[in-house]
């Protein structure tokens, strides 16, 4: 064990000695080392940091809540476009059914959507707002974080009073300093009370929903002030979320039963409706990154074949430099295996050294990357963990004949070179 450790602090010694004494090769020669640890390491480090991001995005969907729409998510929409584009909205009488009939579902929201909006109180205005006008259980369903005040009560709710909770970013622009709960806004023609302050999400491209620059009214409230029936001018949202103890292949066998009596679609005729849950889209991110996850390894991998050759090329020179003391050892009882295991630690240290360096610029980049933009962009410790692995192997690789050609040397022959 002793000799082993003792030949491990050797070919570490030898290594950092040949770096020192030849820079200019042994940089070159470990340039496509760096190029390929970084190629490999930088593009699966930018991928996942967008699908996580989009995935955050997405997660505030909900992964046990299904989506009732007219077209199916994991279809491309230009293949089937008139097909979808014919079906009807999701619409309240849809909701009415579910809430009604439903036995599995544990939360059921109905939303309408109009932007284009404008919001005023005094001398101040927001214009472009989008205005939500959801169900008595949209937070159940959204996980709304309101940060001042409150969600509609049942009463306000059921009346259609004029409530509305804005988002940070609105009540921000509006009120600035002065305390928003109690205010009274005007818009939709109409004065409103100020009940709640949504919680500042901050920014993510691939949020979903931007709940920073929307209000939120009750659905009975919208639907006083606006027709929910206007197609192209008002969305749609139907969401059903399923009981904790049933699964989503039973919740959405339900629906599709409720929703075809709802719509008296007789048993032959098609659903002229689609049931999509989170998952559809996550199917869809993993193939994607997926293909770019290769792309990025295929161009790493001839980066790292070059860098290979060229530290084998080095330990071939230093297997020759050395031949004399490779005999000396020979002759003074030294093993192969001791020999071979010197020249391969010292190549694999070699390539450590590259990939290190290769992964301090990826981690250089990521986060100048950061700093200039919404995202932030991250080295996993197991995206770190295969660029010392992948440099550990090229290592072995590359310096598994030098090491060879070193251990089969005759002591004799390599005494007198």
């Amino acid at each position: 064990m002793k000799i082993i450790f003792r030949t491990i602090i050797e070919s570490y010694r030898l290594a950092i000695q040949s770096l020192r004494n030849n820079p200019l090769r042994t940089t070159l020669s470990l340039l496509g080392i760096m190029i390929g640890i970084f190629c490999v390491i930088i593009v699966k480090s930018a991928v996942d940091s967008f699908e996580d991001s989009i995935k955050g995005g997405f997660s505030e969907l909900g992964s046990d809540v299904i989506y009732v729409s007219k077209q199916p998510w994991d279809e491309d929409p230009s293949q089937s476009y008139w097909k979808y584009n014919r079906r009807p909205e999701p619409n309240f009488k849809d909701f009415e059914s579910i809430k009604e009939k439903s036995k599995i579902a544990e939360a059921v929201a109905y939303t309408c959507i109009s932007g284009g909006k404008t919001i005023k109180y005094k001398s101040s205005n927001v214009s472009g707002v989008t205005i939500f006008g959801s169900s008595q259980d949209f937070p159940k369903i959204q996980s709304l974080k309101i940060s001042k005040g409150r969600y509609f009560s049942a009463v306000e709710d059921f009346s259609g009073t004029n409530k509305v909770i804005l988002g940070h970013a609105i009540a921000n622009s509006l009120f600035g300093n002065l305390q928003p709960i109690g205010q009274t806004v005007k818009m939709l023609g109409q004065k409103y009370v100020v009940v709640g302050v949504l919680e500042e999400e901050g920014e993510n491209m691939f949020n979903f929903m931007n709940f920073d620059e929307l209000a939120i009214v009750s659905l009975n409230n919208f639907r006083r002030f606006i027709n929910i029936r206007e197609e192209g001018r008002v969305g749609h949202l139907l969401q059903a979320k399923a009981k904790p103890s049933y699964g989503l292949p039973a919740f959405k066998d339900e629906l599709a039963g409720i929703i075809r009596g709802s719509r008296k679609l007789r048993p032959i005729q098609e659903e002229n409706f689609s049931l999509n849950e989170i998952s559809m889209l996550n199917n869809i991110l993993d193939t994607v990154f997926g293909v770019i996850n290769i792309a990025g390894f295929i161009i790493g991998i001839f980066a790292l074949i070059v860098g290979m050759f060229s530290v084998a090329n080095i330990m071939f020179v230093s297997v020759k430099e050395r031949t004399s003391l490779i005999g000396v050892k020979k002759a003074l009882g030294a093993q192969r295996s001791i020999i071979l295991i010197e020249f391969l630690i010292e190549a694999i240290v070699l390539c450590l050294i590259g990939g290190i360096v290769g992964i301090f610029f990826v981690f250089l980049i990521l986060k100048l990357i950061s700093y200039v933009s919404p995202l932030e962009f991250y080295m996993s410790a197991f995206n770190l963990s295969i660029g010392l692995f992948a440099s550990v192997l090229v290592g072995i690789i590359s310096g598994l004949l030098p090491a060879l050609q070193a251990s089969q040397l005759d002591p004799v022959e390599a005494i007198r070179q």
